[in-house]
């Protein structure tokens, strides 16, 4: 990925710390839309100056499509769309409030829309594209008290097959990942630590999501790709 102009959402979230060096470590230039300065600062104390000097941060909210609009055409190009952003919320269907509901497909689906349309629409311009999703084993498994969260993550996986089925013929991509639980202090938290060990590290993660997001991937279109770890 070396000079490649990469857009990385969720880059200063749990999953972020992990693949943001990663990608870094590669050679891209990244664009970081956030909306907490606390998550840029807390990344910044993680990335060496050489790396960080290759970090665009932009604030910007990804659930807004004139946003995402402008802050995918103020990019010189987007080679590559690595969309992290996303999370879950538990509770019993039949007590779930519609509220709840949408706000989880606006988290994890509606804003997927949003990047990947505009930064395609790029990419075809460009002739060139590598989009990496995040999904969930529950799109594939779905589980009791996470309903809204695996519907939305299987939309995720839908909208992703249908671009790389749209995009046959070209030299774009469009790829997704199966995490289970992933290793960040937001799961440690919400869920305790006594599994941790068994959990995906979020730089396991990201070695699977920096191949999906190079050159070398590709033949590979429309693949969901489990990473489990040991659950």
């Amino acid at each position: 990925m070396k000079g490649k102009q990469v857009l990385l959402t969720g880059g200063t979230g749990g999953l972020g710390l992990g693949v943001t060096p990663a990608v870094l470590s590669l050679g891209a230039k990244v664009t970081i839309p956030y909306i907490n300065p606390r998550g840029v600062e807390r990344l910044k104390g993680l990335v060496p100056p050489a790396d960080l000097a290759r970090i665009k941060f932009v604030k910007s909210h990804l659930n807004e499509e004139a946003a995402v609009e402008e802050l995918i055409n103020d990019l010189p190009r987007v080679d590559v769309l690595i969309h992290l952003v996303g999370g879950f919320a538990m509770g019993a269907t039949h007590e779930y409030s519609f509220e709840n509901w949408k706000r989880d497909f606006d988290l994890n689906l509606h804003t997927t829309f949003l990047v990947c349309k505009h930064s395609l629409r790029r990419m075809l311009d460009n002739g060139y594209g590598r989009i990496v999703t995040v999904g969930s084993r529950g799109a594939m498994e779905p589980g009791g008290q996470l309903a809204a969260y695996c519907a939305a993550k299987a939309g995720v996986v839908a909208l992703t097959k249908a671009i790389a089925d749209e995009t046959k013929g070209t030299n774009i991509t469009a790829n997704t990942v199966l995490p289970s639980v992933i290793d960040t202090p937001s799961n440690r938290n919400a869920m305790g630590a006594e599994n941790a060990d068994k959990w995906v590290k979020p730089e396991s993660l990201a070695e699977v999501i920096c191949f999906l997001a190079s050159e070398a991937a590709k033949d590979m279109r429309g693949a969901a790709i489990p990473v489990y770890g040991s659950i």
